[in-house]
């Protein structure tokens, strides 16, 4: 790489309200100079940004004395805006290095991010070196890193050192950061407890047993008495940070993997691989999983082992109709209800249902609007709003008990009314809901809280009356023909591999749908022309881009990667807008 080209964008500073995971210590780019620094854009309840800060982690180990990563914490809710929720975040998800809080997202902009996650890296010298959005880019910054490191040490630049990071004193407690529970047939509670990374049994205060091994647990169900007995196992733990459900024993504890290998799935894995199960419910007579990571609904068959897709494109949104044309924002919450599957999903802050409709099952969206609209409103369900909700349980009428979790609150929707209202506020990030009937009480897993408290089921409370939307920088563009580029370059080492077809996809919508009067729709390439319709006015382009990338040398043990990421891009037709939106999908600077 050549210096004129290092040297073209000096990195701006890192500026936001305060430092996390470095003892009280103000960190600033001349601190970090000498090594090569990877800034990493999320947001806390984002499933892509939590896979990244997972696969981040080998690499920070393999570099740890040339590398240092920051992640700036640029929040798209209100919630994740709070210094006592970041904290809460930083600590749920283990993160092991410097944190930036960027309420304002102050350095969000000066970098120019337009996803979540965005990862930039610097290097020793203060240059951006190179940009990537989403997801599965590690092995590319691996391969930057290898090829940069020589070079610098070399010009004497490279000063290898310490991480600034400082951990924090953790809280004691039996439970840590729990998601849901769920009753068992003692009569005791099973609790996926996920900061612990472990399973705990309750009879009422009391810790009655541990069940140790997993990495972040976060649904569980027991299945019905028949096929607990033909399969030998009695409760489905989906592991979200280990990519795989897994069979528990109750009477010793023994555990099975029932699917997944332990890889994140990508395009073109097929079913092999999970992404981030996070929910499983027992529905039409197998196992139901929220597939959070790839925003998708799959089942399991206990008897044959069977793992199928059923639901979602993999895209992310809010789209309604048939299961297989269905999008979904990170679906976290099944709630099964007859021939009714209820299900939150929080990325778009919507309590959605599958139902059966003309003979073939159906999504429906009751409550919320979109990736981008969000607040804490009863009333009627068109304009109710809720705050990223990831916890349901049916209410012994018929109606739905949500955990609104960033809101702290519980609602519930009456599908009579189809309205909403407020049962309880107050609470810590409630994530998962447990009906008790017999003593007319909702448990309520309040997550950040560390703790499990009781709501009667005839409390009433008020919403705030807040609306929101998230507030991302809106791109000014002109109506009629633009041009949207992914900009996109191999690692080094790697080339596009055409083999077997394109190796390149895009695929472009618009909220609302007519904003787009032309280009609309999937396509190979990474550079579109689209007409835009100036009597609609504002709205959201909805851009997925795919990239595939192989080992040059194609020898015994060469690797093929996919590089993709979702974008949502407000904009605002002007007559001097620009002719060009450009997003980058990853590559050097």
């Amino acid at each position: 790489m050549s210096e004129k080209r290092r040297a073209r964008v000096r990195a701006p500073e890192l500026v936001g309200r305060g430092w996390l995971n470095t003892g009280g210590e103000e960190l600033g780019l001349a601190s970090l100079r000498g090594r090569f620094v990877v800034l990493d854009f999320w947001t806390s309840g984002c499933i892509n940004c939590l896979h990244v800060l997972d696969e981040m982690r080998p690499l920070e180990e393999k570099y740890a004395d040339a590398l240092v990563v920051v992640s700036v914490h640029s929040p798209k809710f209100t919630h994740e805006a709070d210094v006592a929720a970041l904290t809460s975040a930083v600590a749920r998800n283990g993160i092991t290095h410097p944190v930036l809080d960027d309420p304002a997202l102050t350095t969000w902009q000066a970098y120019t991010a337009r996803a979540w996650p965005t990862l930039v890296v610097i290097d020793p010298e203060g240059y951006v070196v190179a940009q990537y959005a989403g997801e599965g880019h590690v092995h590319a910054i691996d391969a930057l890193l290898a090829s940069l490191l020589p070079e610098y040490e070399e010009r004497g630049t490279l000063t290898r050192g310490r991480s600034p990071y400082v951990a924090p004193v953790p809280e004691p407690g039996d439970l840590r950061f729990p998601a849901t529970a769920i009753r068992l047939p003692s009569g005791s509670l099973l609790v996926a407890d996920a900061g612990s990374g472990s399973l705990v049994e309750l009879d009422g205060e009391v810790v009655v047993r541990r069940y140790a091994g997993f990495r972040e647990p976060n649904g569980l169900v027991l299945l019905p008495g028949a096929v607990r007995d033909e399969v030998a196992y009695d409760v489905v733990v989906a592991d979200t940070l280990a990519h795989q459900l897994v069979g528990l024993r109750l009477t010793d504890g023994a555990t099975r993997v029932l699917a997944g290998d332990g890889r994140q799935w990508m395009q073109g894995d097929g079913t092999a691989s999970l992404s981030s199960p996070w929910d499983v419910v027992w529905w039409r007579d197998q196992v139901w999983i929220a597939m959070a990571g790839i925003h998708q609904l799959w089942t399991y068959d206990p008897r044959s082992g069977a793992v199928e897709v059923v639901a979602g494109t993999t895209n992310e949104g809010l789209v309604d109709g048939p299961l297989p044309e269905a999008w979904f924002s990170q679906p976290s919450r099944l709630a099964p209800d007859g021939d009714t599957l209820w299900l939150a999903d929080p990325e778009a802050s919507a309590l959605r249902r599958v139902v059966e409709r003309d003979g073939a099952l159906a999504v429906e969206t009751l409550v919320g609007r979109g990736l981008f609209d969000f607040g804490f409103v009863d009333g009627p369900a068109a304009s109710a709003l809720l705050q990223h909700p990831l916890g349901l349980a049916v209410l012994p009428d018929a109606s739905v008990a949500i955990a609104d979790t960033y809101n702290g609150a519980v609602r519930r929707y009456d599908p009579v009314a189809d309205a909403v209202s407020t049962l309880a506020t107050g609470l810590a990030e409630p994530s998962g809901l447990l009906l008790d009937a017999k003593d007319g009480v909702l448990l309520v897993v309040e997550s950040a809280a560390h703790r499990i408290t009781r709501v009667p089921l005839g409390a009433s409370a008020q919403a705030s009356g807040a609306s929101h939307t998230t507030g991302r920088p809106t791109t000014e563009v002109r109506s009629g023909e633009v041009e949207l580029a992914i900009a996109f370059t191999p690692p080094p080492g790697q080339h596009l591999d055409e083999r077997y077809g394109p190796a390149t996809r895009l695929v472009v919508t618009s909220t609302p749908p007519a904003l787009i009067r032309e280009g609309e729709g999937r396509g190979a390439g990474l550079v579109r022309r689209l007409v835009l319709d100036p009597a609609v006015g504002d709205g959201v382009l909805h851009v997925a881009a795919m990239a595939a990338s192989c080992d040059d040398d194609g020898g015994v043990g060469a690797a093929c990667h996919v590089h993709q990421q979702d974008w949502g891009v407000p904009v605002r037709l002007t007559p001097d807008g620009a002719a060009r939106i450009d997003l980058p999908l990853g590559g050097t600077t």
